[in-house]
């Protein structure tokens, strides 16, 4: 009996340990969302360069808190690209409530996801976006669960993220911990990790290992992301993501765009 109540204890402590974040979240108000998914701001928050101010070809990945209680938990994942000369981007994502597909097609880079304002992960121009952006396309329609969705453990819209950012050569970009879904791998147990240089194990999205230079080490339980990254100076806690002194992905900082 002892050691049954022993063992419950480990159990719930090491439950609270996995929810303390996303309970940290939800009690201290920190996360302000919309109350109503149509009336919550989609406007752009202004990081990308408007399309007629910059001819060189661009890609960027992004990031923001989901929508309603997801969002105490994780972030939903993106992809911008503008080819050169192009007069619009396009925005590449998992989205839908319903129905969820792949979605490809002409749209704000840097609009808030239904309230929440996005977070730049990577900004790439020039020729080095010129030679990606056909990849991108082509791992965007190689995507092997075009109408799946599962919120937890995947596939989902991080899900699709990494599995771009895999498929694509050079494209190498460390998504966050608080990424639900980009850890999971479908029948596969091992893979390489999106930041490039690096690998990483799981179960179905449930249990893994990453190890990688710009991830630094993640242990994924039931989903959520535990971890350290030495290169980027931080640490990575289950919901608030990773908390770092610096930007894990060398090409992530873009100037915003001046106020009118």
């Amino acid at each position: 009996m002892k050691r049954l109540l022993k063992a419950s204890g480990w159990c719930l402590g090491a439950l609270l340990l996995l929810l303390s974040g996303p309970i940290l979240l939800a009690t201290s108000g920190s996360l302000q969302g919309a109350e109503s998914w149509q009336t919550a701001t989609r406007e752009s928050a202004r990081i990308a360069p408007p399309p007629d101010q910059a001819e060189e070809a661009i890609v960027q990945v992004y990031g923001a808190r989901a929508f309603s209680w997801r969002g105490y938990f994780a972030v939903h994942t993106w992809i911008a690209t503008k080819e050169k000369g192009a007069s619009h981007y396009q925005v590449h994502e998992v989205t839908g409530w319903r129905r969820y597909v792949v979605n490809s097609r002409p749209g704000e880079p840097d609009r808030h996801w239904f309230g929440a304002k996005p977070e730049l992960y990577a900004d790439i121009r020039g020729e080095k976006a010129e030679k990606l952006i056909p990849d991108i396309y082509q791992a965007v329609e190689l995507y092997p669960y075009p109408t799946e969705y599962n919120a937890w453990p995947g596939p989902n819209s991080n899900t699709f993220v990494a599995w771009v950012i895999r498929e694509v050569p050079g494209l190498d970009v460390a998504l966050p911990g608080n990424a639900i879904g980009k850890d999971y791998l479908g029948d596969r147990l091992v893979a390489g990790v999106p930041g490039g240089s690096g690998f990483q194990l799981s179960a179905g999205g449930y249990l893994g290992l990453l190890m990688g230079t710009r991830e630094g080490l993640e242990i994924n339980i039931l989903g959520l992301s535990f971890g350290l990254n030495p290169a980027a100076l931080g640490i990575k806690l289950p919901g608030l993501g990773d908390l770092a002194l610096r930007n894990p992905n060398p090409m992530a900082v873009a100037d915003p765009m001046p106020a009118n």
